[in-house]
């Protein structure tokens, strides 16, 4: 159980001892398999097979929120709807006009969604109770407000708020690539992207970023808007301007932690996701430092 990206919410410091109301609150909203007529179905499931919706280990939850969604490209609508008109201006000797062909589209998508293949995914979120966190493994905000959209309807009221820091993202990163130094716990890596203000953008992979071409795009006005970066030798990931965390890695010296203590996979999971959520909970408190700390009245 190791995450991948990181969309990164506040939440009221609460004890950790209240997963039962959580469980009973997310059971009312379960995943649901499509019926004949649905295109989506959404809903929580257990993140362990056979396990609770709310997975505790070590005070720290989590969640999963599971999407059926079925496979019917307009392609195949469009295909099938063409051939029925055929038919009919055969049939009637007359043409089929927009709103009737409209109509046709609408009908083959209902006769055609039973027989269409699903596809399920499954997104994850992680809430640290103690210190306040959670954290949504998902690579775009769409994502991740699809679980929290769920989660307002599980929780009436659920008061999560977008993690709003003293200095932005990339004013700072900005400032470290210029001076060629990062904040005290982190190193700077070979991936970079700037923008100037008419959106124009230059993108640096596997490049030292050491050199007088670089901050010679930060003289001309671009500002950094993805940044590369190690934290304690231990996590890599990549930083960009809204706060958002994407290519989590964690290097072998974590994952190396976890080999030869489990005796079967769900040892294995829990002593995963507890490696992870502490190191990433020290990793999110190092970065709110070098950002300046929280933004105590979010604007």
């Amino acid at each position: 159980m190791w995450f991948k990206n990181l969309q990164i919410y506040r939440l009221p410091k609460t004890p950790a001892d209240t997963t039962s109301k959580l469980e009973e609150q997310l059971a009312k909203l379960t995943l649901q398999p499509c019926s004949a007529s649905d295109m989506q179905s959404i809903g929580w499931v257990p993140p362990c097979d056979g396990g609770t919706f709310v997975h505790s280990v070590n005070q720290q939850w989590l969640l999963a929120l599971g999407v059926e969604h079925k496979l019917l490209p307009t392609s195949v609508v469009k295909y099938f709807a063409n051939e029925r008109a055929k038919a009919i201006e055969e049939a009637e000797g007359r043409r089929v006009g927009r709103k009737e062909m409209r109509e046709l589209r609408e009908s083959m998508t209902q006769e055609l969604l039973p027989r269409a293949f699903i596809s399920r995914r499954t997104t994850f979120g992680w809430i640290d109770p103690i210190n306040g966190w959670l954290v949504i493994d998902a690579a775009s905000p769409t994502k991740a407000e699809e679980l929290l959209e769920h989660l307002r309807k599980s929780v009436d009221g659920f008061p999560v708020k977008l993690l709003q820091v003293t200095q932005s993202p990339s004013a700072a990163m900005t400032g470290w690539v210029a001076d060629g130094e990062a904040p005290s716990g982190f190193t700077i890596d070979q991936d970079l992207e700037l923008r100037s203000a008419e959106n124009a953008t230059v993108r640096y992979a596997k490049h030292t970023l050491e050199g007088e071409e670089i901050r010679q795009h930060i003289a001309d006005g671009k500002v950094v808007t993805r940044l590369a970066m190690t934290w304690g030798d231990r996590i890599s990931f990549v930083l960009n301007e809204k706060l958002q965390i994407k290519r989590l890695s964690f290097l072998d010296i974590l994952k190396e932690q976890a080999d030869g203590q489990a005796e079967n996979a769900d040892e294995r999971f829990d002593i995963d996701f507890t490696l992870m959520t502490g190191e990433v909970a020290r990793l999110l408190d190092d970065l709110l430092e070098a950002l300046g700390g929280e933004l105590e009245k979010p604007v």
